[in-house]
């Protein structure tokens, strides 16, 4: 049988297929969807949720005329593969292929892009504006799940786009999770939702035509609105949105095309704001992901028939040696608290959650709130440890600012996915912590050589009277042995790995390994290089660099975040500073840009974080200083 997804070229083509045939369309993607995914990993769960809504969507408004905006992204695949880019599918997340979310390099129906969440309300309200200023006549929609919606964000722009009233749609993609479960007070209120099927009978309507009765009309219409005022929250769902200014309509089955379909071909002419909720299940069509939907949120390459995920070595990730150090401590000092944003796998705070329930607090995906709320239990005497990404960390910098290090709190930020990242590219490389922290009055920033060392950076940052950052990578260690009884570091105290008489390679953390690959190289030509694991970002070894500075005379600062403002940048400003005027430096890190998406090997190859890269150019420093 002829294969309909091969006959759409773009979205005007759903316009000619008939309900089985978009039903059919819909059972073709979501088995590119498996086949894809599961040779480049990526975000599987969120996307076979989103089939027939993305049809439906595409069916309905004319992109890109009209504009969709996609929150977070992680649902955008379908988008793509009916926006043109089916054939070059099989290159999702690859090196030189397309991206996993929606980028506006990549397609003019990609009309914001994304990464991170509770974004689309804003970016499409203005979006709005602009249409309006210039008087056009296109549509806008801003697609948002559910998770999204414990951002603070969703509401500051769901507050404004009603206060404006003007023509915009939301689809709220309710499927109960972000990546995991979803938390707190909006996920209850939107199950209460889910459970009821009736509808929101336009109140703008009636109200017209009350006012329109001669004489009492706006008597009627005020009598009316007071008595309504007291009974809407006991009849009428999706009461919030209404009440900030938004007509509701749902829920919505959104696995029932043909519903969808008429719900948003008579939501379209709707004046002001109109906010769609649907129903979608995370997973669907693929029963492994159907029934481990967090699993298959974010998952590298996995076997079809079975589901299970193909791994890659057998060494433990940072993140689980992170979550056992995490229980180790908490056995120890009941007063260490754990707190995320809606990431306990990722993190791997799942287990500590299960062997300390009271002691763990997911706050959904509310970077601010869980850093502010940290620095509310360390006022209190508490240890609070919060497990956050490096680039979601982004998100609550003012709150690590303003309300942690400025009182001096003793709260402990795990940085993880610190570094290269990989395939999800530059919204989610974790490449700028050491330069957005550093300049932070009292922060002590760590960065571990192995995973072992990060277990006791953990163990000193938690019994530190102070603000503490401990960055750490994406991915497998180096399998060092994590058997050892937990110990503290002394603050500011570098290591010596291996000496050297013509070059200091000083290594920020996990750069420790490949440094010591390039020392094996560099001595192969004659070249005696040292390497140093710095340990600490902030504050330097002063002492070990002064000390470099005179025995040897020539640094070679590595580090795998941007170079402006690093810590190649903190090794400078100490020497001039300190006026060792005739120490020879050079930085190796990652240069001005966002860096593309791809493996983690291959972006450390292609910007030289390698043991080969390193040598090369540290060989090449040399040879214009005159090494032999």
């Amino acid at each position: 049988m002829e294969s309909i997804l091969e006959t759409i070229k773009s979205p005007a083509d759903l316009r000619t297929l008939s309900l089985p045939q978009m039903e059919k369309l819909a059972g073709e993607i979501r088995g590119l969807l498996i086949h894809t995914v599961s040779q480049t990993g990526g975000h599987l769960a969120p996307n076979l949720g989103v089939v027939e809504l993305t049809i439906a969507l595409h069916r309905v408004f004319d992109s890109p005329r009209d504009r969709i905006v996609w929150d977070v992204g992680h649902q955008a695949y379908v988008h793509k593969i009916l926006t043109g880019r089916r054939q070059r599918f099989a290159t999702l997340r690859q090196l030189g292929g397309i991206s996993g979310f929606p980028k506006r390099e990549e397609s003019e129906h990609d009309a914001f892009g994304v990464g991170h969440s509770s974004t689309s309300i804003s970016a499409a309200l203005g979006i709005v504006l602009a249409r309006d200023i210039n008087k056009e006549k296109h549509k806008v929609v801003a697609v948002i799940g559910d998770g999204s919606l414990t951002g603070g964000q969703a509401y500051e722009a769901l507050n404004y786009a009603g206060h404006l009233e003007r023509d915009l749609t939301v689809i709220l993609n309710d499927n109960e999770m972000s990546i995991d479960r979803n938390v707190g007070a909006m996920s209850e209120y939107l199950s209460k939702l889910r459970t009821d099927p009736a509808y929101y009978r336009m109140k703008r309507d009636v109200e017209y035509l009350l006012k329109r009765i001669p004489a009492i009309g706006e008597r009627v219409a005020s009598t009316v609105e007071r008595l309504k005022d007291g009974l809407k929250y006991l009849v009428v769902p999706g009461m919030l949105f209404e009440e900030l200014g938004f007509t509701y309509i749902g829920p919505i089955d959104g696995h029932n095309l043909a519903a969808l379909i008429d719900v948003l071909q008579k939501s379209k002419p709707m004046a002001g704001p109109v906010l769609i909720h649907v129903i979608t299940r995370k997973g669907k069509g693929y029963g492994p992901a159907e029934s481990n939907a967090d699993k298959f949120h974010g998952v590298g390459p996995f076997r079809v028939e079975s589901g299970e995920i193909v791994k890659n070595g057998n060494k433990p990730s940072y993140t689980a040696v992170f979550g056992d150090a995490m229980i180790a401590v908490a056995e120890q000092d009941p007063d260490v608290i754990a707190i995320t944003a809606a990431m306990p796998e990722g993190t791997g705070l799942k287990q500590f959650a299960a062997r300390f329930p009271g002691r763990f607090f997911d706050v959904g995906i509310a970077e601010p709130n869980a850093v502010t709320m940290a620095a509310g239990l360390a006022a209190a005497g508490k240890k609070p440890v919060v497990a956050i990404y490096s680039t979601f960390l982004q998100r609550a910098y003012d709150q690590v600012i303003h309300d942690v290090c400025l009182q001096r709190l003793p709260v402990v930020f795990a940085i993880d996915r610190a570094g290269i990242v990989g395939e999800d590219g530059p919204t989610h490389q974790g490449v700028f912590d050491c330069s957005y922290l550093r300049s932070i009055p009292g922060l002590t920033i760590m960065a571990p050589k192995d995973e072992n060392e990060l277990r006791h950076m953990l163990y000193t940052a938690i019994n530190l009277d102070g603000p503490a950052a401990i960055r750490y990578p994406r991915g497998c260690g180096l399998g060092a042995d994590t058997g050892e009884q937990l110990r503290a570091i002394e603050i500011g105290r570098g290591e010596e790995l291996r000496a050297g008489k013509d070059v200091a390679l000083l290594a920020a953390g996990v750069m420790a390994d490949p440094c010591l690959a390039a020392s094996d190289l560099l001595a192969r030509n004659g070249i005696r290089a040292g390497v140093v694991n710095a340990r600490f970002i902030k504050p330097l070894d002063e002492n070990l660099i002064r000390r470099l500075a005179r025995d040897v005379g020539v640094i070679v600062t590595v580090e795998d975040n941007a170079l402006a403002g690093g810590f190649g940048s903190a090794v400078l400003e100490y020497v001039n500073a300190a006026n060792l005027n005739w120490v020879k430096i050079f930085r190796i890190g990652l240069p001005d840009k966002f860096i593309e998406h791809g493996t983690r090997p291959q972006l450390l190859a292609r910007y030289g974080l390698t043991g080969e890269g390193i040598a090369a150019v540290v060989a090449s420093f040399m040879q214009r200083f005159g090494v032999k």
